[in-house]
């Protein structure tokens, strides 16, 4: 599906993408985490040749397979779902940076497990995540991601292979002579945005479409991000809102496969912050135990905007990577219930501890999912001082 020179533009995009979100530069001999999937491998082998080149340490670690994964949260007692092994506390707090490739064998695996088993490890493990959080704020930690076609997301797209190969090319520009130079052409583009919004004093966002009717805060000292280098490919912008404002229905006409199940048609309907009711067409009772997941699990941790003329994403992929950049005929917005980004906090990320965090209205929960919405839209920013400025419509940012 991809010739050794894509698998080494790759690479190129991904350490592109590893160095751009870390705000300091490594040094030769940091240590990379190469997380990946068995069927990632080739591009597993071209990433560590590269790290090598750049003087890095990689540590490759292959995920668990699919049949590994129903073992565990098929089988696995309490006490072993919660375990975490040694050393891992050590090593995230040693790491300098985290590469992940997520090429799935199975999309649907884990449909017959209990989701609260699954929750009951994201729990258990969440302190690592934290950890990588915290040293991220202090700019000595980065990490990007992407995804490898594999048929089973294929299949799940309803793509062939070969077509979903040519989505992640086109949206990666593996078919640009130099991928990198064409990432920083969105980079500035997506910068001016950035800028733009931030010259907005803006109290509430109104999003409207079709189906949804909602207001989002984004809340005291925020900041936009957007192509940060943290996901190949990454066309939104983005904020972690004041959770505690945010008010009415949202609805995910895009599915969404996580953890081993399908859910279509989520409607979520927020008040005083909260997911008061969840209804879904397919998948209802997983949405709710994942909401219940712990007690930010029903709060909002992400406001999304996608603009469809910089994203090449034109096809519904079953990877949220790529699905919540798609670009198509409107755009898309999602939102992510669970947990906020500590790096949209727009002053000092050193004094960004957890007492500041909850005063600011940002969400803390082991869960972080992103919903996605394609209607044609109109976003509106009600502003602090009063009247309003249309921000987003018909796919397209109008700043």
């Amino acid at each position: 599906m991809f010739t050794r020179e894509e698998l080494a533009k790759y690479a190129q995009t991904l350490w592109w993408g590893l160095t751009t979100a870390r705000t300091k530069p490594y040094a030769k001999g940091d240590a990379i985490l190469l997380r990946f999937d068995q069927g990632a491998t080739e591009l597993a082998e071209a990433m560590y040749d590269l790290l090598i080149e750049q003087g890095m340490l990689p540590v490759p670690r292959q995920n668990l397979t699919s049949a590994m994964e129903l073992s565990f949260y098929g089988k696995g007692g309490e006490t072993q779902i919660k375990a975490v092994p040694p050393g891992e506390r050590e090593l995230m707090e040693n790491l300098s940076g985290l590469i992940s490739l997520i090429a799935p064998a199975s999309l649907t695996h884990l449909s017959g497990v209990d989701p609260a088993k699954i929750g009951l490890s994201a729990v258990a493990r969440k302190f690592l995540r934290e950890i990588m959080d915290e040293r991220e704020q202090t700019g000595a930690f980065g990490w990007t991601l992407c995804a490898y076609p594999t048929p089973e997301q294929a299949r799940c797209a309803g793509l062939t292979i070969e077509q979903y190969a040519g989505q992640i090319k086109r949206a990666c520009f593996l078919d640009h002579p130099d991928p990198v130079a064409q990432w920083r052409r969105v980079h500035a583009e997506v910068t001016r945005v950035k800028e733009a919004l931030a010259g907005f004093d803006i109290a509430r966002l109104h999003i409207e479409s079709e189906h949804c009717d909602l207001f989002v805060t984004p809340g005291e000292k925020r900041r936009w991000l957007g192509v940060s280098g943290h996901n190949i490919p990454s066309f939104e912008v983005f904020l972690s809102p004041d959770w505690r404002g945010t008010e009415g229905v949202y609805y995910a006409d895009q599915p969404s496969y996580r953890s081993g199940n399908l859910v279509r048609g989520v409607r979520l309907t927020f008040r005083a912050g909260r997911v008061v009711a969840a209804t879904a067409e397919e998948g209802g009772d997983f949405v709710n135990k994942q909401l219940a997941m712990d007690e930010g699990a029903a709060q909002l941790g992400e406001f999304s905007l996608t603009d469809r003329r910089h994203s090449k994403i034109g096809a519904f992929m079953a990877s949220t990577l790529f699905d919540e950049n798609y670009g198509g005929e409107n755009g898309n917005c999602h939102v992510a219930v669970g947990a906020s980004y500590a790096d949209t906090y727009a002053g000092d990320q050193s004094e960004l501890d957890a007492a500041r965090k909850e005063r600011l209205g940002f969400n803390d929960s082991a869960l972080h999912w992103d919903l996605v919405n394609t209607e044609d839209k109109t976003v509106t920013a009600l502003l602090a001082g009063g009247g309003s400025a249309v921000i987003y419509k018909s796919g397209e940012f109008t700043l």
